[in-house]
C-alpha cells in the first residue's frame, strides 16, 4: 500500500512538471520547475532523470528541459482528436442523453462569424433540429453567438457592438449596452442563454470551448422548444454544458491558466 501511494505521488509530481511547459515557457531549468511546482530541486532533478529516460522530457542547452519526444509522438498518433468536431461528438451524445434535448457544436470562423458543425438530436418528436450546417451566422445572435463573443478580446466585442445589430426575431437583443452587460454575466457564470432570440420558439444555452492557446475556438449548446425550457431548467443545463465544453477544451489542449488569461482580456483587463 505504501509503495502504491509513493508511485501515485510520483505520477502526480511528474504531471505537475509537465504542466509547467507551454508556448510561453517551452524550456525551463530545474530551479524554475521547483518554484513552479513547490517541489525541492533534488526531487525535481530525480523526477526529470526518470522522465527523460521515458521520453517525457528532453534536455536542451544550458541544463534546461523541454517536452520530450514521447509526448510529441502520442500527440500525432491519432489517439487524440484532430479537431473541434471530433473532440465534441462524444460529449454531445452525453449532453443529449443527460438533458433530453438537442446538443450541438459550433465553430468560430476567422471571419468572426460562426457555423454549426454537427448536432446530436433530441429523441422528442418536437425538437430543435439544425439544418444550416456550414452556413455562417453573425455574432452575437443566439446563445452560441453570445457565448463566443463574450470571450473574444474586448476590442473585438466593441467592434461588433458598434453595429449594425440585425433583429432577426422580435426577442433579438440589439441594444449594445444590454448585450455588454450580458457578456459580463456570461463570463461570470460560464454560459449564455437565449430565449427565442434567433429562432422562433427555441431556447438554448451555450458554453465556450477554448483551444490550446486559451482563445475561444467554438462552443457547445443545448436547445429545445420554449415549452420545455423554463429559465430554471436552462440554468441547470447551463452548468452541464459548461462542464462538457471544458472537457472538450482540455482535449484541444487548453489549460485553466490559458483560459483565464483570455477571459481577462475579454473583460478588458
Amino acid at each position: 500500500m505504501q509503495e502504491t501511494r509513493g508511485s501515485v505521488q510520483s505520477i502526480d509530481r511528474a504531471v505537475a512538471i509537465l504542466r509547467c511547459f507551454d508556448a510561453r515557457t517551452p524550456d525551463l531549468g530545474i530551479s524554475d520547475l521547483a518554484r513552479a511546482t513547490g517541489l525541492s530541486t533534488s526531487t525535481v532533478h530525480r523526477l526529470l532523470l526518470a522522465m527523460q529516460e521515458n521520453g517525457l522530457v528532453r534536455q536542451t542547452a544550458h541544463r534546461r528541459y523541454a517536452i520530450g519526444p514521447l509526448v510529441v509522438q502520442l500527440a500525432h498518433s491519432g489517439g487524440i482528436p484532430a479537431g473541434l468536431r471530433e473532440a465534441a461528438m462524444p460529449v454531445l451524445h452525453a449532453l443529449r442523453d443527460d438533458t433530453g434535448e438537442t446538443a450541438a457544436v459550433h465553430e468560430l470562423l476567422p471571419s468572426g462569424l460562426r457555423v454549426v458543425l454537427d448536432q446530436v438530436e433530441s429523441h422528442h418528436q418536437l425538437r430543435r433540429t439544425y439544418t444550416e450546417f456550414g452556413l455562417p451566422v453573425a455574432l452575437p445572435q443566439g446563445a452560441p453567438g453570445k457565448a463566443l463573443l463574450a470571450f473574444l478580446p474586448f476590442e473585438r466585442q466593441q467592434e461588433v457592438l458598434k453595429g449594425p445589430l440585425e433583429q432577426v426575431q422580435p426577442a433579438t437583443i440589439t441594444d449594445p449596452q444590454v448585450l455588454a452587460e450580458q457578456f459580463s454575466d456570461i463570463r461570470r457564470r460560464g454560459y449564455a442563454m437565449s430565449r427565442t432570440e434567433r429562432t422562433a420558439g427555441i431556447c438554448s444555452v451555450a458554453a465556450p470551448v477554448f483551444g490550446y492557446s486559451g482563445q475561444v475556438a467554438g462552443c457547445l449548446s443545448v436547445s429545445g422548444p420554449e415549452m420545455r425550457m423554463p429559465v430554471e431548467r436552462m440554468e441547470e443545463f447551463g452548468m452541464r454544458v459548461v462542464a462538457g465544453a471544458w472537457s472538450v477544451s482540455e482535449l484541444l489542449g487548453a489549460t485553466p491558466a490559458s483560459r483565464d488569461r483570455s477571459t481577462a482580456l475579454a473583460g478588458g483587463r
